[in-house]
């Protein structure tokens, strides 16, 4: 089965979430970055990933299933990810993604960040092209309702919070994203059979 993950990330909140997705999909790629290089100095956006390849519209029909990571910015996905999804007018045409599962995983910058508005958006995307999006619900068991530390997402998707780019993402935001892989490979997994 060929799982994909797509991301965007300005600092190293999402990579640390797809760092432990990588067990369950058996690619990562980014999207290219849009902003100008004077724009991501102000911002102290880390280096690009060189390791990591940039993904090409037309190369998502090749994947059973998705999971798409990407900072929030003001309640939405980064423009670099809508910048992409834009891009895909020819596949969208085919309709060549209906039917493939998808889910969603994400960093804010503080809880007022729009974790839960993020995730609603970017379905907008997702139902364009006949995608299902696998939200996590509450399977993630007791997880879900932890209160005793800062914690990120939601049954949308796995989430983290990123602070100013300093806070990396918490044990338990590390094994909510680790479980919401699993959960969309198994997911992909049924639907190919």
């Amino acid at each position: 089965m060929d799982m994909s993950r797509l991301w965007h990330a300005k600092y190293s909140a999402v990579l640390m979430q797809l760092k432990v997705l990588k067990q369950h999909f058996g690619r990562m790629e980014q999207v290219p970055e849009t902003l100008p290089s004077i724009i991501l100095q102000k911002v102290k956006a880390p280096p690009k990933a060189d390791d990591v390849p940039e993904i090409r519209p037309e190369q998502l029909v090749e994947a059973d299933g998705f999971l798409f990571g990407f900072p929030s910015r003001f309640g939405v996905m980064a423009a670099q990810f809508k910048a992409f999804f834009d891009a895909t007018h020819e596949i969208w045409e085919k309709q060549a993604l209906a039917g493939k599962p998808a889910g969603i995983f994400w960093s804010t910058g503080f809880h007022g960040g729009g974790q839960e508005l993020t995730a609603l958006t970017a379905v907008t995307q997702l139902a364009h092209h006949g995608m299902i999006f696998v939200p996590l619900g509450y399977t993630f068991g007791s997880g879900m309702f932890e209160m005793s530390e800062v914690k990120g997402g939601s049954s949308y998707g796995s989430g983290t919070f990123a602070a100013d780019g300093s806070r990396q993402p918490t044990e338990i935001e590390l094994q909510q994203a680790f479980y919401q892989g699993k959960y969309v490979a198994q997911f992909a997994k049924k639907l190919k059979n």
